[in-house]
């Protein structure tokens, strides 16, 4: 049987008095989507996300982390990993914290990490209809850097589809925000840059008929949190990793 110890790995941690802008130095790192805040004693006070990171437009700031920290997903060493999904999944997160008896963190384990084993181990029931997400939020090639940018800021979403007469033709993500040269000096001075010069545009779909199983099958396959669901060449919705862990049997 898998646990946190299995999976844990050495997370960066940041004081509630150091600077937003060093946390969104940490964000642009693609594996992490959370960084976690400690105490003097490296007791766990909770976490900001990317989303944090991207309140704050300037280069330099003098804000700190301390007015965003919010509660965190907090594992034991022994968890199962199918425990500590269940506690992401509660949070909404993409890593969990690993920490003593007395809150001390240890480490982290990451989704992306402990995703294939789970979905390796369990069964998966049902079509992707079932668990997609069908209210979908979506973007247009030709939308601003800042419309999305509110899009994330009032939703919280980790990214969006981006369609063209409701055909998908890309996916523009939190990630790219923070970390594209052109994305912050277009969020700081309104410049004319758009969704379509930052998005992916290797959009890898699935269908609503399809097994959810083939769609966890493909975001371990080709890395990504998120696909498309296409029925008729039309946006018919989303899934992702939190969707798909819904489905263990």
């Amino acid at each position: 049987m898998k646990t946190a110890q299995d999976f844990i790995v050495e997370i960066p941690v940041l004081k509630p008095t150091d600077r937003i802008t060093k946390a969104r130095q940490i964000l642009r790192d693609d594996r992490f989507r959370e960084v976690y805040v400690v105490d003097a004693k490296k007791g766990l006070l909770g976490y900001i996300d990317i989303t944090d990171g991207l309140r704050v437009t300037a280069t330099k700031s003098d804000i700190t982390v301390e007015g965003f920290v919010r509660d965190a997903p907090a594992a034991n060493p022994a968890d199962t990993v199918e425990k500590v999904a269940g506690m992401m999944r509660q949070f909404h997160t993409d890593s969990a914290a690993v920490v003593t008896g007395t809150r001390q963190v240890t480490g982290g384990v990451l989704l992306a990490d402990i995703f294939p084993v789970i979905i390796s181990k369990n069964e998966l029931r049902g079509t992707v209809s079932k668990y997609m997400t069908k209210k979908v939020i979506s973007a247009q090639p030709s939308d601003s850097i800042q419309k999305v940018y509110t899009l994330i800021m009032e939703s919280g979403f980790a990214a969006f589809p981006v369609v063209e007469k409701k055909n998908p033709v890309g996916v523009i993500s939190r990630r790219d925000l923070i970390s594209h040269t052109r994305a912050r000096p277009a969020l700081a001075q309104h410049s004319s840059a758009t969704v379509g010069d930052l998005m992916t545009r290797d959009v890898v779909s699935i269908s609503p008929e399809e097994p959810i199983s083939t769609a966890a099958e493909l975001l371990v396959m080709h890395d990504v949190s998120l696909l498309p669901v296409v029925d008729r060449d039309q946006l018919a919705g989303v899934v992702n990793r939190h969707d798909v862990l819904a489905a263990l049997a």
